[in-house]
């Protein structure tokens, strides 16, 4: 079995090590602090605890998944006998090649070295390295131990074989990888995600509706369904002809913005980010917030449960 190293404890990377250890791996997580690195092991714990109330686990299981599990504030320790590195630090491409170069030089020429970016390139995460053929992007969505998709990207030389076990890795971990052959920004979920976004920041923009309403519009309609059809089986079953007929009128219509929208800059502008701190779009007090992310955490955990079900 591989050996799994994480770099990085925040939202994604402690998800991310969580998904490995319920998966039987040992995974050694890595951070810039003790404190970071506590934080990081107390959200992994919290969240198998929640799994186990909601039946997912049983919770004289928390513990034992827990002991695959270590720490280190040592990169050169945090890799010692890992055969695969998941990176999870901050989107940043000099902070990434910093890191890699790093890696490159001091993880035997067999250790897979995986980016859980969201968009960079792994063609240029890698340029700084001796051995590119085995840096990859390996997208993870948040919540990392509640979404099945992970987006394998290779780089311009990233060979089959470290594309093959990450594929391996990631099928136990119970997930669902796809392959983006082409190295492009955003890769396939993020841009379908900033489609549907920029056309919501204009819907808003132009007084279409609420931002609930249109929040609405979304959860309500194609928000339950996508779970079980995508835009090609969506548009199969609702027939071709329609979705073409529909297509050519609307298209002209649709925004085709190439920057964020004046509502959503102004809200940056003004520090209102959203939940982290406490106002954006949405007013986050600590009820909604508990409320919003208790919702969705069962939401998902309705459909791990089927997915269980099914493998």
């Amino acid at each position: 079995m591989e050996s799994i190293t994480v770099i990085g404890c925040g939202t994604m990377g402690h998800t991310i090590a969580l998904s490995a250890i319920w998966a039987g791996f040992n995974v050694t997580m890595t951070g810039t602090s003790q404190d970071e690195l506590e934080q990081g092991t107390a959200n992994t714990k919290a969240k198998l605890s929640f799994l186990a109330d909601n039946d997912v686990l049983h919770p004289s299981k928390v513990d034992d998944i827990m002991q695959r599990l270590s720490t280190s504030l040592s990169l050169q320790e945090a890799v010692d006998g890992a055969t695969i590195v998941f990176e999870a630090v901050p989107e940043n491409l000099e902070l990434k090649k910093k890191i890699y170069k790093e890696l490159d030089s001091i993880c035997d020429h067999h250790v897979i070295l995986a980016s859980n970016t969201s968009g960079l390139s792994p063609t240029d995460i890698a340029s700084d390295t001796k051995h590119p053929e085995r840096v990859l992007v390996a997208h993870f969505w948040n919540p990392a131990h509640l979404i099945p998709l992970v987006e394998v990207v290779p780089g311009k030389n990233t060979n089959n074989q470290a594309i093959q076990r990450i594929f391996d890795v990631l099928y136990q971990m119970r997930k669902k990888p796809i392959e983006v052959k082409k190295d492009i920004s955003g890769f396939i979920g993020n841009r379908l995600q900033y489609a549907l976004f920029r056309e919501a920041q204009h819907l808003l923009e132009i007084g279409a509706a609420s931002k609930e309403d249109i929040d609405a519009a979304v959860t309500y309609s194609i928000g339950r369904r996508l779970p079980v059809t995508g835009p090609f089986m969506t548009a199969d079953l609702g027939g071709l002809d329609v979705f073409s007929s529909i297509s050519d009128y609307l298209f002209s219509d649709l925004s085709d913005a190439d920057e964020s929208l004046h509502h959503l800059k102004n809200l940056v502008h003004e520090n209102k980010l959203g939940e982290k701190t406490g106002e954006g779009f949405y007013d986050w007090e600590n009820d909604f917030s508990e409320n919003i992310n208790q919702e969705r955490e069962k939401e998902l955990i309705h459909f791990m449960k089927q997915d269980l079900k099914q493998s």
